[in-house]
């Protein structure tokens, strides 16, 4: 019987005492292993200490970056990805063991990629206060000055505007300030071998094992150190939070260096973000704004239009008989999605959405996500002077 259950069937006084003896006593040789048989790093021997500890501070822990030694190269499974890599890419087994006997465990990127507990409901003007702000709006029209010569390459060969390319990346990191501190090496190795209890954990495995592949082909194709990428949590790189196997799909040499590099060339952070937008269904021609403020009838006959994915399905006829309306006609032939975002206690915001909107959300699957690139975007635009 698991220990958590063995407590509960206790009577009162005997589970308190029980519970003091847990916490006094050190931990045995049986708790060294996970139940999957990996010998875990010295910090999961030690949680408990550990969780003492971070409850007599005040406020959340600091973020370990570094993480400590574990020998990843003794674990059955990381010698089987070892294996693939080996047959499948040519990678030399020697380098890669002699690698990856340099990665360390993070588990700051285990308690980081866990879902956030359930809390306060969606509030889209609050999360609109904290990425449609001041710094990101002077960043970006810094950035687009900076750099207005690439922009408009890149909406001229890929037909992106630029307020949409400015807004990502500022809405990603801030124009490049806030990359990632993490070796992506040591973060993906974790997740992909590592990863927390989930319903889906054994997909999440195999997808961060994905990443990693992914990374260490990105670095012998560019000639870079892999253990000197420095990326999120998650082990997504660069200005525009590419994960490593976007890079090997989408990212373009827009600087024509010869390589790819996202964290150090703004023109390459540029050229991606068009080129990814593009592959997941951004249409040049499409007419009139992404988004159109929308009112809704008090019937509700437009309930059925909500949560139908990310793309756009509804001609304006549509729109009409299930009594969503708009302020001014819509284009003839463009489709519209039927867009909700919640504001806590106050009225949820109704909006139409056309496909450029929904290719932004294959970017981050999320309306604010996407409304918040829509929204930066425009204020960077207005504030260098330029009309929308």
């Amino acid at each position: 019987m698991p220990m958590t259950s063995l407590l509960r069937h206790l009577p009162l006084r005997p589970r308190h005492l029980l519970a003091l003896l847990l916490a006094a006593a050190p931990f045995s040789q049986a708790l060294a292993v996970d139940q999957y048989g990996y010998k875990l790093p010295p910090s999961k021997q030690s949680k408990a200490k550990a969780e003492a500890k971070a409850k007599q501070k005040k406020g959340p822990p600091p973020i370990d970056y570094n993480g400590e030694f574990v020998n990843f190269g003794q674990w059955k499974e990381v010698r089987l990805f070892i294996d693939g890599l080996v047959d499948k890419n040519g990678f030399q087994r020697a380098e890669l063991e002699a690698l990856l006997g340099q990665v360390r465990y993070v588990e700051s990127a285990v308690q980081l990629i866990k879902p956030a507990p359930p809390g306060k409901p969606k509030n889209w003007q609050a999360y609109s206060r904290l990425t449609v702000e001041p710094v990101r709006i002077d960043a970006g029209v810094k950035f687009w000055n900076e750099n207005r010569e690439t922009l408009a390459r890149a909406e001229a060969l890929y037909g992106v505007p630029a307020e949409i390319l400015v807004g990502i990346i500022g809405v990603e990191t801030v124009y490049g300030r806030n990359t990632g501190r993490f070796r992506v090496l040591d973060a993906l190795t974790t997740l992909a071998f590592a990863y927390p209890e989930a319903p889906a954990r054994l997909e999440r495995m195999a997808f961060f094992r994905s990443e990693l592949e992914a990374a260490l082909l990105y670095a012998r194709q560019n000639g870079v150190d892999p253990l000197q990428l420095r990326g999120s949590y998650a082990g997504a790189v660069g200005m525009p939070q590419f994960m490593p196997s976007s890079i090997l799909k989408y990212a373009v040499d827009f600087d024509g260096d010869g390589r790819i590099d996202l964290l150090n060339s703004s023109n390459d952070a540029i050229g991606s973000v068009a080129a990814f937008l593009v592959a997941h269904g951004w249409q040049r021609d499409t007419p009139g704004p992404l988004v159109i403020a929308a009112q809704v009838s008090p019937n509700r006959s437009w309930e059925p239009l909500l949560g139908r994915g990310l793309s756009a399905n509804f001609l304006a006829p549509d729109l009409t008989a299930a009594g969503v309306a708009t302020t001014s006609a819509l284009p003839a032939g463009v489709r519209y999605g039927l867009v909700d975002l919640q504001n806590g206690a106050e009225a949820t915001e109704y909006w139409l959405a056309t496909n450029n909107f929904f290719a932004i959300t294959q970017y981050n699957r999320s309306y604010f996500y996407a409304m918040s690139v829509v929204e930066l975007g425009r204020a960077a635009k207005l504030s260098r002077g330029g009309e929308m």
